[in-house]
C-alpha cells in the first residue's frame, strides 16, 4: 500500500494481512483496532479450529505470540508509512510475563496493545504489551529485532 493510499485511509482500517509477513493458519489477529506514534492496539477471538487449540482451550503462553504479532503490525503500519512494505522481524525475548489464567477459552475476544518502550537505531526495540478480554489480564516487555535485510540475517550473513 504507497502512502498515499494511508494517507487517505485511517491506518484501523487497513486489513491486518497488509501489516503482517504472516500467513492463515499462524496469521492470529483479526484486525487493528487503534494505533498512535508509540502504540499500536489489535484485536482477535480466539480460533476455535486453530492449530494450538484442545479441548476449545488455547494456552495462556499463546498471549506471547498475540504480543509479538502485534508489535509486529505495529512495524509493518511504520513501514507503510514511509512508503515501504512489512518486512520479518524477531522475538528475541519476553520478560515480566504475568497472566492471571492458565489457558484461553475458544472464541474468547481478547485486545493486544504494545506500547514502544524503547526503539534502538539498529533494530532493536522493547515493548510493553498486555493482552485483555473478558476475565483475562497478560502483561509482558518483549525484546525484538528487525534486521535491516531479514533474508541476510537467517542465512548468517553479516549486515
Amino acid at each position: 500500500m504507497s502512502p498515499s493510499c494511508l494517507g487517505a485511509l485511517m491506518p484501523e482500517s487497513i486489513p491486518i494481512e497488509q501489516l503482517l509477513s504472516h500467513a492463515k493458519p499462524m496469521l492470529l489477529l483479526d484486525s487493528l483496532l487503534h494505533s498512535g506514534q508509540d502504540y499500536i492496539v489489535c484485536g482477535l477471538q480466539v480460533r476455535a479450529d486453530g492449530l494450538f487449540n484442545t479441548n476449545d482451550r488455547v494456552p495462556a503462553l499463546m498471549g506471547i505470540e498475540y504480543m509479538a504479532q502485534t508489535i509486529a503490525a505495529f512495524a509493518g503500519l511504520k513501514a507503510i508509512e514511509r512508503g515501504g512494505e512489512p518486512k520479518m522481524g524477531f522475538l528475541l525475548g519476553t520478560r515480566k510475563f504475568t497472566s492471571n489464567v492458565a489457558e484461553f477459552p475458544c472464541k474468547i475476544l481478547l485486545s493486544v496493545k504494545a506500547h514502544r518502550a524503547v526503539q534502538g537505531s539498529d533494530g532493536m526495540a522493547a515493548f510493553e504489551c498486555t493482552v485483555e478480554g473478558e476475565s483475562v489480564r497478560q502483561t509482558a516487555t518483549l525484546t525484538v529485532y528487525e534486521p535491516s535485510n531479514p533474508e541476510q540475517f537467517l542465512i548468517g550473513a553479516n549486515e
